[in-house]
């Protein structure tokens, strides 16, 4: 990989640091500790959360007629996202140790913490779980798909598209056939900056 394209990486990587320790200094100034994974308010705070809760009656009342008319549509996602997670979970535990690429953490990716919320209610509480659970299924899917494709067929698209995923950057040039034959072995093993890999 070039110098240069080596150094942008690990700004990339420095500055996604910086942005998570601004996440971090945001979380520290609201009340709440990590004990055992898990968020924890001080008692004062959750009385005033759950003050602050709308009823969930209130909020079928508010919501619109459409809204609720496409609330089976959106749910009904559940069935394929599951079964999404079923596999990428079975293809990458069978796969990836024979191909020695890291497996990827679901837990990094799906998370659903949002139902502890004192002053979400009952509805929101269900929205929420299923954001965070679709949500996380997605971009840990996309991880697994983004190792694969390393493994398999790292060569850049011949345009650019949207929504690339972190490892494109590392993929040979579309049409250079030189640098996929010299370089391919080596790509297949450059997992170095994933946490936990050789």
């Amino acid at each position: 990989m070039p110098m240069q394209l080596d150094q942008l990486l690990q700004e990339i990587h420095d500055l996604e640091k910086v942005v998570a320790d601004k996440v971090q200094q945001t979380k520290r100034e609201l009340t709440y500790e990590i004990v055992r994974g898990r968020a924890v308010f001080g008692e004062g705070v959750r009385r005033r959360h759950r003050a602050m809760a709308k009823r969930a009656w209130r909020t079928l009342r508010e919501s619109s007629f459409l809204t609720i008319l496409t609330a089976p549509v959106i749910y009904s996602l559940l069935l394929p996202i599951s079964m999404l997670d079923l596999f990428v979970s079975l293809y990458q535990w069978i796969c990836f140790p024979v191909y020695r690429v890291p497996t990827v953490r679901r837990e990094e990716y799906v998370v659903i913490d949002r139902r502890s919320l004192d002053y979400l209610n009952a509805i929101e509480k269900l929205n929420c779980v299923y954001c965070g659970y679709c949500n996380g299924v997605l971009a840990f899917a996309r991880e697994i798909a983004s190792r694969t494709e390393q493994y398999w067929c790292p060569i850049k698209h011949s345009r650019r598209t949207k929504g690339c995923h972190s490892r494109t950057c590392l993929f040979c040039e579309f049409g250079d056939a030189e640098g996929y034959t010299e370089n391919l072995q080596e790509l297949r093993k450059q997992f170095h900056d994933l946490k936990g890999s050789p």
